[in-house]
């Protein structure tokens, strides 16, 4: 995987890009959701016109748009170096033991604790059973494809990044309705196994297939060093801009259900957040204590933290409906999701250099 890695840590003008992009970043992301909002509100015919454009429950704008985020991603993979990733199984089992052993059952304690017994006073009890239900939906599934994104920003290992995901999506499709079905104490629980289906298709194998065909055709034709140095470059900020452009669709879409509940989206937001740092911390600590590289530690911390939000945002819906406390709760994954793993980022990015320097020192000796 050397060529991969030395074009993931050699690129000062990706470095230069995308710093510009990071330092407002959280600025952009908080325009975009106020944006969102007001053309739901002020523009309802936007969202009303492109929520026709569905199947399965999977958004195809918001699809399109997360392949936009993914697709240079895909572009950087040398897939003759995928099966290089044998020789790191450490961090696969980070990410399945975090994401399968602890993450569902680390999720419904947060969202008990303070859903319905620290926050009690202030939410009716049935409301907060089906808060708990959306928290549970997001927990049952490791994000997808927004972990190409912060996999990206942390300058984390396309190939490995790729293989981590795929395992845990095909572990998802088996896992994903057993565990919500016991979490929320029912012996049957409906899922939209299409939607799940699709959205793998759409999110994976789709620009999988197309970056994979596109990097084979134009370095045949051009050669290696075009493909890096001159192509590659004009995707620099196709990601972010993809990101905002996404979380504008996203709460245009949900504007009124956001804007009809403002105190009880605080109190959601806090058993989330205090997951999401939760299962990031555990992952990356075990990963440095493991001596992981970086480059795969990151993904493996960024998939156990984040969550695969359009999943869950879809199957609460069709479990219990559009305006009810578990879709709420789902989107309010979304709204914390993006600043607390930018934050993260942030942190994985500082402490790059405590992974890099036993591993220096070890060689040296």
């Amino acid at each position: 995987m050397a060529i991969a890695d030395e074009t993931l840590s050699n690129d000062p003008d990706r470095e230069r890009g995308l710093g510009v992009f990071e330092r407002f970043l959280s600025l952009w992301v908080l325009l975009c959701i106020l944006v969102g909002v007001g053309v739901g509100q002020y523009l309802p015919a936007v969202p009303a016109v492109l929520q026709r454009f569905t199947y399965a429950e999977v958004s195809i704008p918001i699809a399109i748009l997360i392949w936009l985020m993914i697709f240079p991603m895909m572009l950087q993979i040398d897939f003759g170096s995928v099966l290089g990733v044998r020789r790191q199984p450490k961090g696969l089992t980070v990410t399945l033991v975090v994401n399968w052993l602890i993450k569902p059952f680390s999720m419904l304690f947060f969202a008990w604790l303070f859903l319905q017994v620290i926050f009690a006073p202030f939410i009716p009890e049935e409301l907060a059973l089906q808060y708990v239900a959306g928290a549970i939906l997001l927990g049952a599934a490791p994000c997808t494809a927004m972990v190409f994104v912060w996999s990206y920003l942390t300058r984390g290992d396309p190939n490995y990044t790729l293989v981590q995901v795929a395992v845990n999506d095909l572990i998802m499709l088996v896992a994903f309705a057993p565990i919500v079905a016991l979490l929320l104490g029912v012996s049957q629980v409906f899922v939209p196994y299409d939607t799940l289906v699709l959205s793998v298709v759409l999110y994976i194998v789709v620009p999988l297939v197309a970056g994979y065909l596109t990097r084979t055709l134009l370095i045949r034709r051009h050669g290696r060093e075009w493909f890096d140095n001159v192509f590659l470059r004009r995707f620099g900020p196709t990601t972010v801009i993809a990101l905002l452009a996404t979380l504008v669709l996203l709460f245009s879409f949900q504007g009124d259900v956001i804007l009809a509940n403002p105190f009880h989206i605080v109190l959601i937001a806090v058993p989330l957040i205090i997951q999401t740092c939760a299962m990031f911390a555990i992952a990356y600590g075990w990963a440095k204590a493991w001596r992981i590289p970086h480059r795969i530690a990151a993904p493996a911390a960024m998939i156990g933290a984040s969550n695969f939000f359009e999943l869950a945002v879809a199957t609460a819906i069709a479990l219990f409906g559009v305006t009810s406390g578990a879709a709420l709760a789902a989107v309010v994954g979304v709204l914390v999701e993006v600043p607390v793993m930018l934050m993260l980022v942030r942190i994985a990015n500082a402490t790059r250099g405590s992974f890099e320097r036993p591993i220096t020192r070890a060689r040296a000796a």
